[in-house]
């Protein structure tokens, strides 16, 4: 019986070799082979070599020279020698020593130095300490934290909002929360680094168009809708986003939204601007923003926002809501000193008039960026010769998907005087005549 089903199983596997594709027999005879060759194959040795001699060990280990960690910097380079600030960076700022009136912090409100915000930062200090030790999901959630995002989310008009502890982290934690892998993701070729490392993180298909070019947009979806159609199975399953920034710090330009979409997901900002704090928020519909309390990297792993940041952001929303004439004054200021710059030899304003933040840039560049760079640092420290603070903007060149050209970045409040924006404007013209021509 045993004997009958044991050919009874030769037969069909024989019968089952006949029947076999041809390139099935082939690639396991190949197989079959390579395994031969592997189990009767000697082993080899290793190149047998004469033991060397103390001297030539020694020659050996003085010849060689490690290859260094970093490339090397030159002393000059700007990230090492840094200007140091003493007090706070307000309205009036001491850099390395010297008063000057500040153009170069992004204090658009003046609320850093405001007698409410420090009053009540100091007393979430004396309650909570200093800071948290802990992220939200770990002892790291304050009622102060719960109460800022209530405010932040009445303020924005929105259902829910998240705040993380760290400004840069959170566009660069969001944007990987939705967007994977396979994804697309059409972006404005101007959007600033933070943006750039969040969409590096999420891996997936990004689609720059031209600065502030809905026309070009347009052609990227229109692009893009002729390759779904092609695969209809794969466009079912793709997310696509638009992200674009309301103001390009990167350009001083203002985002033409109207333009550009009626209903927008999701909103992210930082509060280290104009709420003069420190850290950022995510805005929108709740179940987008409870997405990121589980994948929002920097909000899952990073230590919570520190309490008396988190009161003080919440006491410069109540001046910002009991004063909302703070903002028109911050605009007028901004197109004042914006025509005051208009017909400087040598140098061209780069953004809007509206814009608090804008740049200063060469008319007509040396060929070199380290020329460039040079040139736009004689102006800033000669113009802080003459008690005006400005900055050069910068950026981690080697990193940046387009590089902007180098620039002095100038930064408006609602503190400085009409006297005040006049002062740099004519100072930054005579300084600009005399080093560029």
């Amino acid at each position: 019986m045993a004997t009958a089903a044991e050919q009874w199983v030769l037969v069909e596997m024989v019968q089952a070799l006949y029947e076999a594709p041809a390139y099935h027999l082939i690639l396991e005879g190949i197989l079959i082979l390579w395994i031969i060759r592997l189990l009767f194959s000697k082993t080899y040795k290793l190149q047998e070599r004469s033991d060397l001699t103390v001297k030539e060990k020694e020659e050996l280990i003085e010849e060689w020279q490690p290859e260094p960690l970093v490339p090397p910097i030159s002393k000059d380079h700007p990230a090492l020698n840094y200007n140091i600030v003493s007090g706070p960076p307000s309205h009036n700022i001491v850099v390395n020593g010297k008063e000057c009136i500040n153009f170069a912090s992004f204090n658009f409100l003046g609320l850093l130095d405001n007698p409410r915000v420090k009053v009540t930062a100091l007393a979430s200090l004396k309650k909570y300490g200093v800071g948290t030790c802990g992220p939200r999901g770990f002892y790291g959630t304050f009622d102060v934290h719960l109460d800022l995002e209530d405010r932040l989310a009445k303020f924005m008009k929105t259902e829910e909002a998240i705040i993380y502890s760290y400004g840069f982290a959170t566009i660069a934690s969001a944007i990987p929360a939705y967007s994977k892998r396979g994804d697309i993701v059409f972006v404005d070729r101007a959007a600033c680094f933070a943006i750039q490392k969040g969409l590096q993180a999420s891996r997936s298909d990004i689609k720059l168009f031209k600065h502030n070019d809905m026309a070009d947009l347009e052609r990227l979806l229109k692009e893009q809708e002729i390759e779904d159609q092609k695969n209809p199975r794969k466009a079912r399953v793709t997310r696509r986003f638009i992200v674009v920034e309301g103001l390009y710090m990167n350009t001083g330009t203002i985002c033409p939204l109207p333009e550009l979409i009626d209903d927008i997901d999701l909103i992210s900002a930082n509060m280290e601007n104009s709420l003069a704090s420190i850290g950022g928020f995510c805005c929108g519909r709740s179940f987008v923003i409870d997405h990121q309390r589980l994948s929002g990297q920097g909000y899952c792993f990073s230590a919570s926002l520190p309490p008396l940041l988190a009161a003080a952001a919440i006491e410069a929303l109540n001046i910002m809501e009991e004063n909302p004439g703070i903002f028109a004054v911050l605009k007028e200021k901004c197109k004042r000193i914006h025509k005051a710059l208009q017909g400087i030899s040598g140098l061209k304003v780069v953004g809007e008039a509206l814009s608090p933040a804008f740049h200063l840039q060469l008319e007509e560049s040396t060929g070199s960026r380290e020329k460039d760079v040079k040139l736009l640092q004689e102006i800033v420290n000669q113009c802080m010769d003459r008690s005006i603070a400005l900055t050069q903007a910068r950026y981690l060149e080697k990193e940046e998907k387009c590089l902007p050209p180098p620039s002095i970045r100038v930064v408006v409040t609602v503190e400085q005087t009409e006297e005040e924006l006049e002062k740099a404007a004519s100072t930054i013209k005579e300084v600009a005549q005399a080093v560029l021509l």
